[in-house]
């Protein structure tokens, strides 16, 4: 007879168990997700460095002064929270290239590139008239000199604007050594200091002006005639007034006048070496950072940068002194990238690329648009922030301090002499020094993509800080000064001066242009007359053609100017400075130019 089966026998020993499987997955989901909450990166949006502008518009911390929000200290002790570790090392580029060796400046002529005593003609002058503020005058002094070899003219030392937005009365001996500038070119052009007499007399200057970017024909059809007649020609407003691309021994003179021929004054030249050193003694390697945050510079690019009704009298009160500005959508500006970035969105991306925030950095700017409170995120960024002012003396600066040219003069200085240089915006300063730390062994050069850091920056909430410095990284590749970053040809030539750039190859001295890739023309007629052994003809004298030039139509040679100074007809023994300041102010300025010094 069988046994009866017990309760609570075998089989109920087995039932508890699939009861138990729920419980055990939740409870290893629980201990996961703990452990998960442990090792993972906050998201970028709690980041101590931008938790003070949650919740805000992403500028409106640095310009809203209206109250409200947190501190400047509790921003100082968030922002001071970002990691201090360097994501690659000093080999991978934070203080130069380790491509950097391969290449130097190469700006020797060729065996066609005749003495100045050869070519240069006994009757003919030029005079020009720069604009702007220092770094826009600049290229004027360095195109004129270009300008006057094509014309196998005589240069008389340039003439400074002093009336334009600058307002500097210095004269260019005293910015420039004007004997260096002109013993070092006597073998390219021949300089003089002033006009001499002609025939016993001072004549009038013929005053006339070329369009924009024109070309060595441009400057034969147009400039050539005149000199042929009057005998001097002054070109008035000269910036930009000679083409980016030219045949290559005059660009190789470009960069003789830029980078050798063209240095500041002992004074400054003292002085400036004196603040290099003092930033030195700071630290082994230090930033130059050119913020480009004044009133003036956000009012033209009519950016918005969250400061409320304030921000927007202050700045479109500004904006009223150009007539010719026209209302602008700042959030697409914002978008395009043609907006400055704030001083803490520039410290972001320094800490992004991997710099720590013990590094120094000098800040070569003008007035801040905010003060103290603008520039109390990248302080907390970079505590080490240092001015021309800070590190020198009002005693010292005393010399420099009344003339913007020369204090622009020390910044130049103190940038060009940084391990890394940052530009927040692409003007003229920022230029020059790119192409000079080119062609001086491709110095650490970074210029903010702003186009794509500011979407960056814009969704930085949503994404951890090491994913956020990873895409810094990578949108900042091509940016950062490296050898070849430019095509050979593209951008000015101020900027990316390729044919002067030289590469050494096998280890060997011997090198090769980059601007081999560009295309020389070949013929005479198109390199221009720099290059002259014949007389010129008394039937093209008096036509004012030199032989092998071609007539060029107005289309050809760039949009037609009209001559200033009906005066310049008559040779009258006046002095021939007179009223170009006068002349400058006839219409409005480059406002691009003016704003970018």
């Amino acid at each position: 007879m069988a046994q009866p089966r017990r309760r609570g026998g075998g089989g109920q020993s087995a039932c508890p168990r699939p009861a138990l499987l729920p419980a055990a997955a939740l409870l290893l989901f629980l201990l996961a997700a703990v452990a998960l909450l442990y090792v993972s990166p906050p998201p970028l949006s709690d980041h101590p460095a931008l938790a003070s502008s949650r919740g805000r518009s992403p500028h409106a911390l640095v310009l809203n002064n209206s109250g409200g929000g947190r501190t400047v200290e509790s921003e100082h002790r968030e922002i001071s929270h970002v990691p201090v570790s360097i994501s690659f090392s000093e080999a991978d580029g934070l203080w130069g290239s380790k491509f950097a060796s391969r290449f130097y400046g190469c700006s020797s002529s060729s065996s066609r590139f005749l003495g100045s005593s050869i070519i240069t003609q006994p009757d003919r002058y030029l005079m020009i008239v720069t604009s702007g503020g220092l770094n826009q005058q600049r290229t004027g002094i360095i195109d004129a000199v270009v300008a006057a070899r094509i014309l196998n003219a005589t240069l008389v030392v340039p003439k400074l604007d002093q009336t334009s937005f600058w307002k500097d009365a210095s004269n260019f001996s005293e910015i420039f050594d004007v004997d260096w500038f002109i013993s070092y070119l006597s073998k390219d052009v021949k300089i003089v200091k002033e006009l001499p007499q002609i025939g016993g007399k001072l004549r009038t200057p013929h005053r006339m002006r070329v369009p924009r970017k024109c070309t060595q024909r441009c400057y034969l059809n147009r400039v050539l005639p005149a000199l042929l007649k009057k005998h001097v020609v002054r070109l008035t407003k000269f910036d930009y007034r000679l083409a980016n691309r030219l045949d290559t021994d005059l660009q190789k003179l470009r960069c003789r006048v830029n980078y050798h021929a063209l240095r500041f004054t002992g004074l400054i030249e003292e002085m400036g070496e004196k603040l290099i050193q003092r930033m030195r003694a700071r630290s082994k390697n230090y930033i130059a950072l050119h913020l480009r945050f004044e009133p003036d510079m956000l009012a033209f690019s009519g950016c918005y940068y969250g400061g409320g009704e304030k921000e927007r009298k202050e700045l479109g009160a500004i904006r009223k002194r150009w007539k010719t500005l026209h209302a602008t959508n700042p959030e697409k500006g914002r978008r395009q990238g043609r907006c400055p970035l704030t001083p803490e969105e520039v410290g972001l991306m320094l800490r992004a690329l991997g710099y720590r925030n013990d590094v120094h950095i000098y800040v070569a700017s003008g007035e801040i648009y905010g003060g103290a409170r603008t520039l109390a995120p990248l302080k907390a960024l970079f505590p080490n922030l240092h001015t021309k002012e800070t590190i020198s003396s009002k005693e010292e600066l005393a010399p420099f301090s009344k003339f913007s040219s020369r204090m622009a003069a020390l910044d130049f200085m103190v940038c060009d002499g940084s391990d890394a240089f940052v530009t927040n915006n692409n003007g003229n300063m920022a230029k020059i020094l790119a192409g000079r730390r080119r062609y001086f062994g491709h110095k650490r050069t970074i210029r903010p993509n702003a186009k794509r850091l500011y979407s960056l920056i814009l969704n930085r909430r949503n994404v951890s800080w090491d994913s956020f410095s990873s895409r810094v990284r990578m949108v900042q590749k091509g940016f950062m000064g490296e050898p070849k970053e430019l095509r050979p040809g593209r951008g000015e030539f101020h900027e990316n001066p390729s044919t002067c750039i030289c590469e050494r190859t096998d280890g060997k001295t011997a090198a090769k242009s980059n601007s081999q890739t560009e295309q020389v023309l070949s013929n005479d007629t198109e390199r221009g007359i720099a290059i002259q052994t014949e007389e010129v003809s008394s039937n093209d004298t008096e036509r004012g053609l030199a032989i092998g030039e071609p007539v060029v139509s107005d289309e050809e040679a760039g949009e037609s100017e009209v001559e200033e100074d009906a005066s310049g007809e008559r040779e009258e023994t006046i002095d021939p400075e007179a009223d170009d300041d006068a002349l400058v102010r006839l219409e409005d300025p480059e406002l691009e130019g003016i704003l970018s010094d």
